[in-house]
């Protein structure tokens, strides 16, 4: 199951914590940063979670985990405009930033090591 894979618990993790520190934020960047960076932070749970999915076909498991890589750095780049603004510290952009970084390698393992993930039938 793909929620089992660490991957997908470290994205999830991190989605919370996106979404909490997100609570924070000035009300004019409700329809902008505010959403932008939970969407982007939620679509990578997601997109693993599809891709896991689609494991036993390798091209697809790939491309899916690449648009999970993109939401990713997506992501990353929502934490630097949070930060350049003010609206998060310097200690928790440097500790969200280093999560993401994180999830990005854990995906980037399962790019690179398809087989890993086939079923067994």
């Amino acid at each position: 199951m793909f929620r089992e894979l660490i991957g997908y618990k470290k994205a999830f993790g991190l989605a919370l914590e996106i979404h909490t520190i997100s609570k924070r934020f000035p009300v004019e960047e409700l329809y902008s940063l505010v959403t932008q960076i939970r969407r982007s932070s939620r679509s990578v749970c997601s997109t693993i979670g599809e891709a896991y999915r689609k494991r036993d076909y390798p091209k697809h498991f790939k491309s899916k985990l690449t648009d999970a890589s993109s939401e990713n750095s997506e992501t990353i780049v929502w934490l630097d405009f949070a930060y350049a603004f003010e609206y998060i510290t310097e200690i928790e952009h440097r500790d969200l930033t280093a999560k993401a970084e994180e999830v990005g390698k854990l995906i980037q393992y399962m790019i690179n090591n398809t087989s890993k993930f086939y079923t067994s039938e």
